[in-house]
């Protein structure tokens, strides 16, 4: 069973619990990440969660979310899903918005989380878990964030906040 690391407001590990009984109404404030993996030529892989997620679900998203294990570091856990969700490989990680920390709620389930976001390349191409990702495209950067305006709430309130940020940090050319 995955365990999530439940962390104080300055992020220190406080203990776990496993993740069935983390995300609700009152979600705890644990650890995440989200990354943004881009292809050999520079387009962005986006994400639609699988419709049955507890959290989020069916909506367009960044590459890959999730969460590290007891004393896993994030590049590790990286990997680890985006092997296990699309199938991929990723290398080049470098973090872009480290100490980014977000709260939302959707349909009575809250996101509590302390996400590092990070920049990566990917090689192959997907093959997503069903049970994670629903639909993948690979689009340039200014296609990405035309679609994320055009389709608003479509779009996890993560994703959307994290772009502005990369975007107003210089880590990527606005669109």
């Amino acid at each position: 069973m995955e365990l999530i690391v439940l962390v104080d407001d300055e992020g220190r590990s406080i203990g776990t619990m496993p993740k069935p009984l983390v995300h609700h109404g009152e979600t705890p404030l644990h650890r995440a990440f989200s990354v943004y993996l881009f292809d050999d030529a520079g387009r962005l892989l986006v994400t639609r969660r699988a419709a049955d997620k507890q959290t989020f679900p069916g909506m367009w998203t960044n590459s890959v979310c999730g969460h590290p294990g007891p004393g896993e570091d994030d590049a590790a856990a990286i990997a680890r899903r985006a092997e296990f969700e699309l199938g991929l490989q990723v290398s080049d990680l470098r973090p872009a918005l480290p100490s980014y920390r977000y709260r939302a709620e959707f349909r009575g389930i809250v996101e509590n989380e302390i996400c590092p976001v990070y920049l990566g390349r990917f090689t192959g191409s997907p093959d997503p878990d069903p049970t994670e990702v629903g639909e993948w495209e690979v689009l340039d950067w200014a296609a990405f964030r035309r679609r994320q305006e055009a389709e608003g709430d479509a779009w996890s309130p993560w994703c959307r906040e994290q772009t502005r940020l990369i975007e107003e940090a210089g880590l990527v050319p606005a669109a």
